[in-house]
């Protein structure tokens, strides 16, 4: 759980590094040129990891006391 933060790399992975290998018209999915279709599609994945991130993090697992400094 400790290296939990290093998912937040996956998505931009995917859209900076992978985005050349996806940069085609053909083939359509679900209607919409494979570019369109790659981006729309790691938007999705990147709001699901965030939010197992947020789920997973250690930080993010007590609740905020009220009046603490930290």
């Amino acid at each position: 759980m400790k290296y939990i933060k290093l998912l937040l790399f996956v998505p931009f992975i995917g859209m900076a590094f992978c985005m050349p290998f996806a940069n085609r018209v053909e083939p359509y999915v679900l209607g919409l040129p494979f570019i369109l279709f790659w981006i729309a599609l790691w938007m999705v994945l990147s709001s699901f990891i965030l939010l197992v991130v947020y789920k997973l993090d250690p930080d993010n697992q007590g609740g905020e006391k009220v009046g603490s400094k930290r």
